[in-house]
């Protein structure tokens, strides 16, 4: 087994995927030193009872897959390390963390420490989904491997070089000051489209990270110009479970009119809006499209919905960017959702894009696949995004840093 192992933990809300990293050779069109997977796994339903964790080896292959009664990603990730131990003679020499936000103060990937832990304490009330439970994680991750170097890769890090004409919302300066403002997420997704893309990455790229949580990044040469997500990972498009983007109007309504709580009012836009609301019950795309097949009309209004939002950030980022030459699909359901992809494109036929639908209905598993046709103004491509490996690389590079 090598050594010089590298721990990669992304936590969700209800899911926990790891994979542990050895050094590799340079490859693909980026040629930069890769991260070779020696293991991954995932642990679903957390919080629920009929939740599941696997293990697989470098090949897809499952070792190890069992029905779990994990509380909490802690309890998920101790399950997780005793596999990895069973399998792998070598502890890691390193850990690191997605971490959604890290506020205003936090915002490039660096080593764990009691000052970003302070850090990070203070700056629950701009994301108290993630950051509490972020922090439980890294206390359960060094009980778990003591004295090994922990390392935050923020996924707001990519989205620091937005202008501030993109980060600034129409708000009082004071309010900016204190952090209000434009973070983006899904950093690490977008930064390792253009680390798998490298030279083949054009000047003027639009990509859709489409899942459970879902947003769009535009990005001038390699560098983020503006994403939909904003303060936090709310807004934007409609999600599987979030609103996304709405009327102001709305939530001062929701306060004044049904006499909602901050914790209703987050309930509501976290957890039961978007998707769900919409198909009254499905937040899975896959039920969605199987739903909408069999006629049922509130599911295809959300797919509509869905695809109709898309198109329109597509278009305006488009704009912001005076032309687009990629467009780029990753995440689970731009991964995977090819009639989805098909639907986005069909709208975007007066920018140039043309779709070929064979590569399109086999782009499914590749790390990258193009699926417009060879005379389309714009490519487009589905990658397989990296975030685990993105990961994995920022914490290795950050453990030999002076």
């Amino acid at each position: 087994m090598p050594d010089q192992l590298i721990l990669a933990i992304n936590a969700g809300s209800s899911s926990l995927k790891f994979g542990l990293y050895a050094p590799g050779s340079a490859s693909g069109p980026s040629n930069a030193p890769d991260e070779t997977r020696i293991f991954d796994g995932q642990a679903d339903g957390i919080g629920r009872a009929a939740g599941i964790i696997e293990l697989k080896d470098a090949t897809g292959s499952a070792l190890r897959s069992e029905g779990a009664d994990f509380k909490s990603q802690g309890e998920a990730l101790a399950r997780a390390a005793q596999w990895l131990a069973e399998f792998s003679n070598s502890k890691p020499v390193a850990i690191g963390h997605r971490i959604v936000h890290g506020g205003p103060r936090l915002t490039t990937h660096q080593r764990i420490t009691a000052a970003v832990i302070d850090d990070l304490r203070a700056s629950v009330h701009f994301a108290p989904l993630h950051i509490p439970a972020a922090l439980a994680l890294i206390a359960s991750t060094e009980k778990l491997f003591p004295g090994v170097p922990q390392f935050a890769c923020f996924d707001t890090a990519f989205h620091t070089t937005m202008p501030e004409s993109a980060a600034h919302f129409p708000l009082p300066q004071n309010l900016y000051d204190e952090g209000i403002r434009r973070y983006g997420f899904h950093g690490l997704s977008y930064e390792s489209i253009v680390r798998l893309l490298g030279k083949d990455l054009p000047p003027r790229t639009a990509v859709a990270h489409l899942g459970n949580g879902s947003s769009l990044c535009a990005i001038r040469d390699g560098r983020s110009i503006d994403t939909s997500m904003g303060l936090t990972p709310t807004g934007g498009i409609p999600m599987a479970t979030r609103s996304g983007d709405l009327d102001p109007g709305i939530l001062l309504y929701l306060l004044r009119v049904k006499k909602l709580d901050a914790d209703s009012l987050e309930k509501l836009l976290n957890h039961d809006a978007g998707l769900i609301a919409l198909s009254a019950g499905k937040s899975d795309m896959r039920d969605l499209e199987s739903a909408a097949a069999s006629g049922d009309a509130k599911s295809q209004l959300a797919i509509e919905i869905f695809c109709a939002q898309i198109r329109k950030t597509i278009a305006a980022y488009a704009a912001a960017l005076a032309g687009l030459d990629l467009l780029v699909f990753t995440g689970g359901i731009g991964e995977h959702a090819a009639p989805i992809r098909a639907k986005i494109c069909e709208g975007l036929s007066f920018m140039g894009l043309s779709l070929d639908s064979a590569a399109n209905n086999s782009a499914s598993n590749q790390s990258s696949t193009i699926i417009s046709t060879a005379d389309s103004a714009i490519a487009a491509r589905v990658v397989v995004t990296q975030e685990d490996a993105q990961i994995a690389r920022h914490s290795r590079a950050l453990l030999v840093a002076p």
